[in-house]
């Protein structure tokens, strides 16, 4: 069933200019380490290993991990893609010396704008706040093909129900984040995640850091 409206809305509304001010502290710093059990830093090696001089980042948060990851150049072309507004400014504002291209897009609708594809895509922290089971999720990646250069890595992370060990707190605190809307991963698994990379790329490699699936694969 095709999400709503509201539904789709609800993951991405909680990034507010207040929220976004302290996001790094609560969900990068507390949260990462303390509740999932994946340290921020891991998810930076996880970048670092992938990222390309001509990289797109969906879904872009507070932009921390483009500020912070190694970059193969110093002068990289970085897209940043998002639907909210706020994280836009937030982030291009933060990556300012790299110049980003700025895209307001639904990624879970077809792809509207038109430019050069990328050898790399980020996609950090987006599944488990976008409505739907994993293989209706699934969709951003088939929307996402036309900006992926033949062999372009994609890679990221995403907080999983399913097939992963979640604390008493981790549970408590996803089934509140369900419950409000921020999060919609009810039905996310590992099985899931990794069936629909599996029959979109090659080379696909899932690491489960505590409740966290650090994902890659690349476009044939």
């Amino acid at each position: 069933m095709q999400p709503s409206k509201s539904e789709i809305e609800a993951g991405q509304a909680v990034y507010t200019r207040g929220t976004l001010s302290v996001y790094d502290i609560v969900v990068l710093g507390i949260s990462n380490s303390l509740i999932w059990k994946c340290p921020s830093v891991r998810i930076e090696q996880h970048y670092n290993e992938h990222v390309s001089d001509n990289h797109l980042e969906v879904g872009v948060g507070t932009g921390y991990f483009p500020d912070r990851c190694h970059f193969p150049s110093q002068h990289p072309r970085v897209g940043l893609m998002d639907m909210n507004p706020n994280t836009l400014v937030f982030a291009s504002k933060r990556i300012a010396r790299y110049q980003p291209e700025t895209y307001i897009q639904n990624i879970l609708e077809p792809i509207d704008h038109e430019m050069e594809p990328f050898d790399s895509i980020g996609i950090n922290y987006l599944f488990h706040c976008v409505p739907g089971s994993m293989p209706e999720k699934a969709v951003v990646f088939d929307h996402l093909v036309k900006l992926m250069k033949p062999g372009c890595k994609v890679f990221g992370s995403t907080i999983l129900q399913g097939g992963v060990a979640r604390s008493w707190t981790a549970r408590k605190l996803m089934n509140f984040y369900n419950k409000k809307g921020i999060f919609s991963n009810g039905r996310d698994d590992l099985e899931g995640l990794e069936s629909a990379l599996s029959e979109r790329f090659n080379n696909v490699k899932i690491e489960v850091v505590g409740c966290v699936a650090l994902f890659s694969g690349k476009r044939p």
